[in-house]
């Protein structure tokens, strides 16, 4: 049996993290001046809640060098810029834009599921009140449409349909999400349909916005998209084994965290889809938890939760998805071979690529 906190390295290579690290502080050097610019046009108090949010400020107001995201998205916008043979700077309103449109996710997400944490401190709505959670959320997404709009130019419009359809199926997945906590059965199909949604579709823009934003055709954004919705389906599945098997001090989630709150997650579906005893046993476990409050869940004990992680590892459930997130890794970086790019570009994607499904936290 494996560790807690191990993630999925088999078959995929080294991580270049020194290559890695200069692209992500790429795009926060970049994107962060512009970010910081739309967000001071929010009306007080949703100006420094949005701060807090982004790590800018503390829970007093004081300036803050707080952990605001590894800043892949935006690492994104800008290589597809470069992929499309335009300068980095010129994917940058995509790259804010994508930025503001998962916030204003992760503002929402936070209060739907209850996380009373996010990167190790209160999250917006246990801080300032679920009624700001929803206004910054709201806020932050029209700021992304606004900033791109105000480029005025034809391919600013092609950007924004893009990023407007995979909010839309952002929100979609979401939706999603949440209604499959509730049934006792979720396909695997259905599960992947819907990190596509919530995870991929975003990656996906953001893969492929920059480009956009640099002149490309609709051919090559789309082959662009298509490697982002492969690589947000490998971060999802890492993001899953995380969420059952992550270390807390790394992920800044409480123990078995997807569990509590009742997730039909990757390694949770494949396990109750493969069959056996431990399959078995679980599905009559989650039966039996349907029936359940929040409350009653609330009172089980590390043990409890701990038995069903095991469970689900003994029915195959980690090992299955741990090769999935290697599959869909595979996949994401077929599709690179149909864009016509610099090497040098191919490659720093590929070691985003690598850096996604390797990372620790």
């Amino acid at each position: 049996m494996t560790t807690r906190g191990e993630t999925v390295t088999s078959a995929i290579p080294a991580v270049d993290t020194a290559g890695v690290n200069a692209l992500l502080e790429r795009g926060r050097a970049l994107a962060a001046p512009v970010l910081r610019e739309a967000v001071g046009r929010l009306v007080p108090p949703m100006d420094a809640v949005a701060a807090y949010h982004f790590g800018w400020i503390d829970a007093e107001g004081r300036p803050a060098h707080g952990d605001s995201g590894k800043a892949v998205r935006p690492a994104l916008a800008l290589l597809s810029a470069e992929a499309a043979g335009a300068a980095p700077r010129v994917g940058v309103p995509g790259a804010v834009a994508v930025e503001l449109v998962h916030n204003f996710s992760l503002l929402h997400d936070d209060l739907m599921d209850g996380d009373e944490q996010r990167r190790g401190r209160e999250t917006v709505w246990k801080l300032h009140g679920p009624a700001q959670a929803i206004l910054v959320g709201d806020a932050l997404f029209a700021l992304a449409n606004e900033l791109l709009l105000e480029l005025g130019t034809v391919e600013a419009g092609r950007a924004t349909r893009r990023l407007t359809t995979a909010t839309r199926k952002l929100i979609d997945g979401q939706a999603q999400d949440i209604s499959y906590e509730h049934r006792e059965r979720v396909t695997v199909a259905e599960c992947l349909e819907m990190e596509g949604n919530k995870t991929g579709a975003l990656l996906a823009c953001a893969a492929s916005i920059g480009a956009v934003l640099g002149g490309a055709d609709d051919k090559t954004a789309d082959v662009l998209e298509s490697y982002g919705h492969h690589l947000g389906l490998a971060f999802q599945a890492v993001d899953d084994l995380l969420g059952i098997w992550g270390d807390p001090a790394a992920t800044g989630k409480q123990t078995w965290s997807d569990l509590r709150q009742r997730k039909k997650s990757l390694p949770v579906v494949a396990a109750l889809a493969a069959g056996g005893p431990a399959s078995e046993r679980l599905a009559g476990i989650l039966a039996a938890d349907a029936k359940l409050t929040d409350a009653q869940l609330a009172d089980f004990d590390e043990e409890e939760f701990a038995s069903r992680a095991a469970l689900i590892e003994e029915a195959g459930g980690r090992e299955w998805t741990s090769r999935e997130a290697r599959r869909q890794y595979a996949t994401a970086i077929e599709a690179l071979n149909g864009v016509d790019m610099p090497a040098e570009v191919r490659a720093q994607l590929v070691a985003l690529a690598d850096f996604v499904v390797v990372r620790k936290r």
